[in-house]
């Protein structure tokens, strides 16, 4: 497994929300709602060994951040 880190971003794109990896050209999926675009991103981090999930808002702007197990959770404290 490389060193980079397994990271996954959901944000909006026209009237559907994309799954990418940063720095990627293309998108891993696309969805017709955001709660889909979530639990896909979620999917393939888990399948790749885990990772980090940053969903942003409409504005471009981090508003979640989630570890996906078996990931390296950073912060030591519950949830």
């Amino acid at each position: 497994m490389s060193d980079r880190p397994n990271k996954r971003d959901v944000s909006p794109r026209n009237d559907e929300w994309v799954v990418t990896t940063p720095g990627a050209a293309r998108a891993s999926a696309v969805a017709p709602t955001q709660a889909a675009a979530v639990a896909r991103a979620k999917e393939i981090l888990a399948n790749s060994g885990g990772g980090e999930l940053r969903v942003r808002g409409k504005n471009g702007q981090v508003r979640e951040q989630n570890t996906v197990p078996p990931g390296n959770d950073p912060k030591r404290s519950k949830g």
